[in-house]
């Protein structure tokens, strides 16, 4: 007998693999991790990961509308500060945080730069095509 022998090979499952895990349910956007069908029961957050909402994103957003209200001295900050709401919003379901911040100043700097007219304000990051790469 060699070691291998009882091991499935790479890319298979065995059904003993999944039968304690259920799905979650649908339209659920926040799955519970493998091994924790309870949501009561779901693992913190990785420490230093910011959640949705949290102090951090407070501050983060706050950076953002600074450097926006820099760039754009003539639009209103209460307009700035709509925008970049907006654009965060929008990610509100994201579960991979780490890109939010930088992938809502994009888009509040794009909002911004066609509410003025297709004004640039520079700082686009080198590049103008807002998202894409």
């Amino acid at each position: 007998m060699t070691v291998d022998e009882d091991r499935p090979a790479v890319g298979t499952l065995r059904s003993t693999d999944v039968a304690h895990h259920s799905p979650a349910p649908l339209g659920h956007t926040d799955p519970v991790p493998l091994g924790h069908t309870d949501p009561a029961r779901r693992p913190e957050p990785e420490p230093g990961r910011p959640t949705p909402g949290s102090s951090q994103d407070t501050l983060v957003l706050r950076d953002i509308v600074a450097r926006l209200s820099a760039a754009w001295p003539s639009v209103d900050e209460a307009v700035v500060e709509g925008a970049v709401r907006s654009a965060y919003e929008s990610f509100r379901e994201a579960r991979l945080r780490a890109f939010v911040p930088i992938l809502t100043e994009r888009r509040a700097r794009k909002a911004l730069g066609t509410a003025a007219g297709g004004a640039h304000a520079g700082g686009g990051h080198g590049h103008d095509d807002g998202e894409r790469r």
